[in-house]
């Protein structure tokens, strides 16, 4: 069987891997995630996986690493009017961000990509997320936690960020991170199979 490498230091990401039964190894792989001018959301998210993967790639190859291995990228973006939201730069930023999404519909992208060195996939997939009104103190002590500091958005709708959720169209595990439904049918292809190691299950 394929062993697969994961080249992300997300936690989300390698909970939703190992809560579907693929076991995987974490590469860490970092790459320039700066939007190109004029780069739309789904290509920006697209790009990035795959650069991940390549980079993953790379750096499993520059270790001697010789046996057929695969390597999975992912990168998740929060957008509003077309505007990518990314990690917060600091306080301000989140409650900026917090203000911003506040009451209001956004999109939430996930691209995903797997590389074997030989060819690459990747796939994106788009989720609409509803928030309540937020409001500044509740903002404020949202930053507090510390959950906000490394999330698209400034929030996770897995965590405390829950509450400011109001509806949800599309993939929740894509929201997470890594839509688990597109991610096994899109590793198969590479001969990795989900379940492994469940009872029962070949």
């Amino acid at each position: 069987m394929t062993p697969l490498y994961l080249a992300s230091g997300s936690p989300r990401r390698r909970e939703l891997l190992t809560q579907i039964g693929i076991p995987f190894t974490v590469v860490s792989a970092s790459i320039d995630e700066t939007p190109l001018p004029g780069e739309q959301a789904g290509a920006y998210v697209e790009r990035l996986a795959r650069g991940k993967a390549a980079a993953g790639l790379a750096l499993l190859t520059a270790s001697g690493t010789r046996e057929p291995l695969a390597v999975l990228g992912a990168d998740t973006a929060v957008v509003l009017d077309g505007r990518i939201l990314g990690k917060p730069v600091d306080r301000d930023d989140a409650l900026a961000m917090l203000a911003a999404l506040s009451g209001r519909e956004h999109e939430v992208l996930t691209a995903v990509a797997v590389t074997d060195g030989q060819h690459t996939e990747s796939l994106c997939i788009t989720s609409r997320v509803s928030f309540n009104p937020i409001s500044e103190s509740r903002a404020q002590t949202y930053w507090a936690s510390g959950e906000p500091c490394d999330k698209a958005g400034a929030y996770a709708i897995q965590g405390l960020g829950a509450v400011f959720v109001q509806g949800l169209q599309g993939s929740y595990s894509g929201v997470v991170g890594l839509p688990v439904a597109e991610t096994a049918e899109l590793l198969a292809r590479f001969g990795i199979p989900c379940w492994q190691g469940v009872p029962g299950v070949v």
